[in-house]
Formats: C-alpha cells, sequence, structure tokens
C-alpha cells in the first residue's frame, strides 16, 4: 500500500485493514493472471479500486441485505463485505470465471456465510430463473456497468420497495441523470441523486447516483395481445 494512502485506509477499513491487504494481494495477482484486472491497475489498486469502493459504505445503512450486480473482481461487493461486517451480501456475477475466482476469494479471506455468490444476470436474479431463490436487497450496488437506464431497468427490480440501488459513476453522473431521468421515473424509480462519498478522506471522493425505488412496475405489455370483439384485451 502507498504511504500517503496509509491514513485513508484506516479510516475507511479500520480494524479490517489487514483483511483489505489480503484481498488487494489476490487481486493483484489472481486477479491480474486470470484476466479480472489489467496489469496497469495493480499499482492503483487501493486509491483507484478499494478506497474508491470503500468510501461508498457511509451510503448503506446498518445491517442492509447488499446485492452486487456484474460484480466481476468483487468491486464495490467484496470491498464493502470487508469494510462493513454487518452486511450481507450477495455478488451477482454471470461469467464462470469470475464466479470462480470471487467464490475461492470469498473462501480464502474468511467471509463466508456473511458473503455468497451467485452465478447469473440481474434479469434471471429477479425471477429466479438461474435455478436459485429470487433475489431481494435493501442496497443494489453496481460498478461500471452500464448506463443508468439500462442499469435501473436491470437492478431496480432487484430492490424492495424502498430500497435504492446506488451506483458508482465517475464524471458523467450528471450527464446521465439529465438524459435518463424520464426513463428512471417509467422504471419505478425516484429522482436521481448524486452523492460524493469519502470526502476529506479520499480525493477525488466517490460519485455515487442513487435511486430509490418509489414503485413497483410490472413487465411491459406484450406486443401480440389480442383485442376481443368488445376491445378488450383478453
Amino acid at each position: 500500500m502507498p504511504a500517503d494512502l496509509a491514513g485513508a485506509a484506516r479510516t475507511l477499513f479500520g480494524d479490517r485493514l489487514d483483511l483489505a491487504a489480503a484481498y488487494a494481494e489476490l487481486l493483484v495477482t489472481d486477479g491480474v493472471v486470470r484476466g479480472l484486472i489489467g496489469p496497469r491497475e495493480a499499482p492503483r489498486i487501493w486509491d483507484r479500486h478499494l478506497l474508491n469502493c470503500a468510501a461508498v459504505a457511509e451510503r448503506i445503512p446498518p445491517g442492509a441485505a447488499v446485492l452486487d450486480v456484474g460484480s466481476g473482481a468483487g468491486l464495490p461487493g467484496l470491498v464493502l463485505a470487508i469494510a462493513r461486517p454487518d452486511l450481507a451480501v450477495t455478488l451477482v456475477e454471470p461469467l464462470a470465471r469470475r464466479t470462480a475466482f470471487l467464490v475461492e476469494a470469498v473462501e480464502k479471506l474468511g467471509l463466508v456465510p456473511s458473503v455468497r455468490v451467485v452465478r447469473g444476470r440481474a434479469e434471471e436474479a429477479v425471477s429466479g430463473a438461474s435455478g436459485g431463490e429470487p433475489l431481494a436487497g435493501d442496497i443494489v450496488t453496481a460498478r461500471a456497468v452500464a448506463p443508468l437506464d439500462r442499469l435501473t431497468a436491470w437492478c431496480l427490480p432487484l430492490a424492495v420497495p424502498g430500497g435504492r440501488l446506488v451506483a458508482l459513476k465517475g464524471a458523467s453522473a450528471d450527464e446521465e441523470i439529465a438524459q435518463h431521468a424520464v426513463t428512471v421515473s417509467r422504471l419505478g424509480g425516484g429522482t436521481p441523486e448524486v452523492h460524493r462519498c469519502g470526502e476529506g478522506v479520499i480525493e477525488p471522493p466517490t460519485t455515487v447516483v442513487e435511486v430509490v425505488r418509489e414503485r413497483v412496475v410490472g413487465p411491459p405489455r406484450s406486443k401480440s395481445t389480442k383485442r376481443s370483439r368488445g376491445g378488450r384485451r383478453r
């Protein structure tokens, strides 16, 4: 860990800093070899990845059930589980090689049973189509997965009513909100809000866009639905 980041790391991880360091080592070794982390990212694993993700913990209430969609190498889901042992975290990832890494990392870091890995897409996780039970969480996280409109369509149905999508975004956050706010509302979400996490601890702070699930929206009507003679659908 770079010496200039040690203070921020202690603030964000507390007495679990050694566990965070063990995860960082997995990322820069197995993660790079297995193609989950680019070789150029290894020197920046703390500031660009671990601290950036850990700062988001301030937006998550105590004891929350968290679903991390498109978890990849475990960012931000595994980082949040390390920083916040009170959370129950489910890592949702469709690719086999990534889920294999996640399962091994969870076991090596001793995070069972507070962290579990589910292989599948967000759309499948909602209904349990991937073979398991349907998933739902108080908080649904995602990092570098998709633009806000698609992300909301995939992730918001996984949040319980009143739960939140917490999406890690960069400089495009305000632009995405302006472009997709109408779609977010149509999908049952409230007004998207931008929050800066880790101010005064990391520079730059982590930018997140939060969307509350205000309404449960059913699936779109099929175009093939026929009308009866009276004009009613049947």
